[in-house]
C-alpha cells in the first residue's frame, strides 16, 4: 500500500518517557478538575505513546492533511491523557491542558474535536467504530494509503453497534482499518465478566473475519511490532486485544473499580505522581 507522504512526528521522547510524562499530566488535569475517569487513561498510556510516536504519520502543523492517518478515541471518557498526548506532540501548549473541564474550554471532558488533532468528538460508547469505518472507506477509495485506527475500550464492546461494525469492515475488506481494545478487565460499575462477559473474545473478532492480535498492551516493543505491520493481513481488518491494568502505574489504582470515577486528594496526587516518577 502507498504510504502518506507525511512526517512521522519527530523530537519526541522514547515510548516509555513518553508514557510516564502523559501519565503525570493526566493525573494533574483529573485532580485539579476534580474529574472522573484516571483508570481508563492510566491503563492505555503505552498504547496511545507508541501509537504518536511510532506508527502514526501526522503533522502538527497540518493536523487536517488529507494524507494522514487518523486515531479515534472511541472511549472518549478517558480524554485527560488524549489531550495530554496531543500536548507533548506538539498541537498546542502544555499550558492549555491547565483549562481541562473548566467553564468555556475546549477541553471538555469527553474528547471533542474543537480540539487540534482530534478527530472526532466521542463519548456516547459505541459510535468510534462506525466512524472509523467510514473513514478507512473514504481513505481507501480516495487512493491515499491512509490508515485509521480505532480505541475501544472493553466494556464499550456490550455495544451492539460495535458489533454492526465489527461484521461490516471485514466484509469491505478495510486492511487498512486496525482497531484496538484497551482490555483492562473493568469497567463502570464492575468486571467486564460480571456486567457482559465477552469471552471468547478472539475467537469473536476471527470468526467475524478479523486478523487478530492478542498482546501485553504495556508492553512498547510488542505494541510497536503489532502496530507497525498494520495493514497486516490482505483484505482483512486488524484488531489487537490488548491486555492492560486499569489504573497501571499507581498501586492504589491498579484493578480498582472505584477509580474509574474516583479524583485523587491532594495527598493521593502526590503519592501517584511519585510512582509515575514524576
Amino acid at each position: 500500500m502507498m504510504r502518506p507522504n507525511l512526517p512521522e512526528l519527530r523530537n519526541l521522547p522514547e515510548p516509555i518517557e513518553f508514557a510516564r510524562r502523559i501519565r503525570a499530566h493526566a493525573l494533574r488535569m483529573v485532580h485539579a478538575a476534580k474529574a472522573s475517569h484516571i483508570g481508563g487513561c492510566l491503563s492505555m498510556a503505552e498504547i496511545l505513546a507508541v501509537l504518536y510516536t511510532r506508527i502514526l504519520r501526522l503533522d502538527p502543523a497540518e493536523p487536517q492533511s488529507p494524507s494522514r492517518d487518523r486515531f479515534v478515541l472511541s472511549k472518549g471518557h478517558a480524554t485527560a491523557i488524549m489531550y495530554a498526548t496531543l500536548a507533548e506532540c506538539g498541537f498546542f501548549s502544555l499550558a492549555e491542558l491547565d483549562t481541562y473541564c473548566r467553564d468555556g474550554s475546549i477541553f471538555t471532558g469527553h474528547v471533542s474535536h474543537a480540539v487540534p488533532g482530534v478527530e472526532v468528538s466521542t463519548g456516547s460508547l459505541g459510535h468510534g467504530l462506525p466512524i472509523a469505518i467510514g473513514m478507512a472507506l473514504a481513505a481507501r477509495s480516495a487512493g491515499r494509503g491512509a490508515r485509521v485506527f480505532c480505541l475501544l475500550s472493553d466494556g464499550e464492546c456490550d455495544e451492539g453497534s460495535n458489533w454492526e461494525g465489527i461484521l461490516f469492515a471485514p466484509h469491505h475488506k478495510l486492511s487498512n482499518l486496525c482497531v484496538i481494545v484497551d482490555f483492562n478487565k473493568i469497567q463502570s460499575f464492575g468486571s467486564v465478566a460480571e456486567v457482559l462477559n465477552l469471552d471468547p473474545f478472539a475467537e469473536k473478532w476471527k470468526s467475524f473475519g478479523w486478523h487478530v492480535e492478542e498482546i501485553d498492551g504495556h508492553d512498547v516493543a510488542a505494541l510497536e511490532k503489532v502496530l507497525s505491520a498494520v495493514p497486516a493481513a490482505s483484505g482483512k481488518p486488524t484488531v489487537v486485544i490488548a491486555h492492560t491494568v486499569k489504573g497501571k502505574g499507581v498501586s492504589f489504582m491498579e484493578n480498582k473499580l472505584e477509580w474509574h470515577y474516583r479524583s485523587p486528594s491532594d495527598e493521593l496526587l502526590a503519592q501517584a505522581l511519585a510512582e509515575v516518577g514524576a
